[in-house]
């Protein structure tokens, strides 16, 4: 069975895997997967993560980041921009997650990016989602 919006499946599977203590999620592979799961790499949220061909489509493989007391790095991911409702913002309008202490990621003519490097390049696009 298909499904409508890989960016939400993607993040679906990493809350499932936080809410479970997983050491590892896997999830169906695709350029805009790979991007996302770059930045959240960059940014801290995840420990790292392979990329591992099939002759299909391939497989990530998200490796998830605790600390030393089991508390997870990513609190919680929210997914924005939707298949139905897309959300658009310009190089002024991008949001601040909880006050900076989070990371909202866009899709912009430069790129998948975090809104710290849109607003440095002065670029605008939609916002896939926020993680904090």
């Amino acid at each position: 069975m298909p499904v409508i919006d890989p960016i939400a499946d993607l993040l679906t599977r990493i809350r499932n895997g936080i809410m479970a203590k997983k050491k590892k999620v896997s999830v169906p592979a695709s350029n805009i997967k790979r991007e996302i799961v770059r930045v959240l790499l960059k940014e801290g949220y995840i420990a790292h993560y392979e990329f591992e061909e099939d002759n299909k489509q391939g497989v990530i493989h998200i490796y998830l980041k605790y600390d030393e007391q089991g508390t997870p790095a990513v609190t919680a991911l929210k997914r924005v921009s939707k298949p139905g409702v897309r959300v658009y913002v310009g190089r002024k309008e991008i949001p601040k997650v909880v006050n900076g202490l989070g990371i909202a990621i866009l899709s912009t003519p430069k790129g998948i990016l975090t809104d710290a490097e849109a607003r440095k390049l002065k670029v605008g696009g939609e916002v896939l989602c926020y993680v904090w």
